[in-house]
């Protein structure tokens, strides 16, 4: 039996958790705590031994496969502490036990405390995926370097081009003639139109970019529309790690490519431009040729 428990501050992973539990976020094909039940699962397939024992895991730290067969290899039960707190422990009952082992997470386990870790999560589930599964459509002059997971309804128009791993859910319109690469993960009822680029990044249920758009390294809320002509940058000229603005305070994400997290019902305007390392909360409406300099907040239309 696996549990999952809440933990951590919500707040800091705004403007995703501005609709819903962070359980919740979509990612990978799934929902944060579908994505943590299936990691947490593959340790009770590598040791069957342990199905009879009973799995509590925080909801904000991610482990790496890796600690996965650590973990499967010791055999019996353990608490596992992350900066001096448990966030996953393994007993016979609901409560951790006393007497067993402790373990520490290694390099690739990370907390998942800001929005971008949810990208980190996305990419670590479908890093591994190898083959593809179509269960939609998929039209002539379409090019699939690697691997792509096609949901029911779901129709890849002619002329686009697929590099990684792609996981598009049901009902979606993808094409004609865009390009979608890396690790990216699209929800049901999405349309990725014409010259539309997405790289490594997540679109959930009901978000439309119709034209000439690029997404980049980004999180992309349910009901989002993006304008024609709107770019994420997602790279400074410099180089270095992008920082975001959290509680008054720039954090620095560790990532040098990093574009957007966009909340639910967000239009933006024809022609708009958004820094990277952004954030736009929910419903926010910009107007054409809006410049995002600064994370955007409901109704600050200016973006400034």
């Amino acid at each position: 039996m696996i549990r999952i428990f809440e933990s951590g501050d919500a707040a800091l992973l705004e403007p995703l958790t501005c609709r819903r539990a962070p359980l919740e976020i979509q990612v990978g094909g799934t929902t944060l705590k579908g994505a943590l039940e299936q990691r947490w699962n593959e340790l009770f397939e590598l040791a069957p031994l342990l199905a009879g024992k009973r799995l509590s895991a925080a909801a904000d730290f991610w482990p790496s496969r890796n600690l996965i067969e650590i973990l499967a290899r010791g055999g019996g039960n353990f608490t596992l502490k992350a900066d001096g707190r448990p966030v996953a422990w393994l007993s016979d009952g609901d409560e951790a036990d006393a007497n067993a082992v402790t373990v520490t997470p290694d390099e690739k386990s990370f907390r998942i405390v800001y929005p971008w870790h949810i990208l980190s999560v996305n990419e670590d589930l479908l890093g591994t995926i190898r083959e593809s599964r179509i269960a939609g459509t998929v039209r002539e002059r379409v090019t699939i370097d690697g691997a792509l997971v096609l949901g029911e309804g779901s129709v890849v128009l002619p002329g686009v081009y697929m590099e990684g791993v792609v996981v598009i859910g049901r009902n979606c319109k993808i094409g004609p003639n865009c390009y979608i690469r890396g690790t990216t993960f699209i929800g049901d009822k999405c349309h990725v139109g014409q010259a539309v680029e997405i790289k490594n990044s997540i679109l959930m249920d009901h978000v439309a970019a119709g034209h000439l758009s690029y997404i980049g390294d980004s999180i992309v809320c349910p009901k989002t529309n993006f304008g024609a002509g709107t770019i994420i940058s997602n790279f400074r000229h410099d180089g270095c790690n992008h920082r975001s603005m959290v509680n008054g305070e720039l954090v620095d994400t560790r990532r040098r490519k990093f574009g957007a997290i966009i909340g639910d019902n967000v239009h933006t305007g024809i022609h708009s431009a958004i820094y990277p390392g952004r954030k736009i909360w929910p419903d926010a409406a910009m107007r054409p040729g809006t410049v995002v300099q600064k994370d955007l907040k409901q109704n600050d239309h200016e973006g400034k």
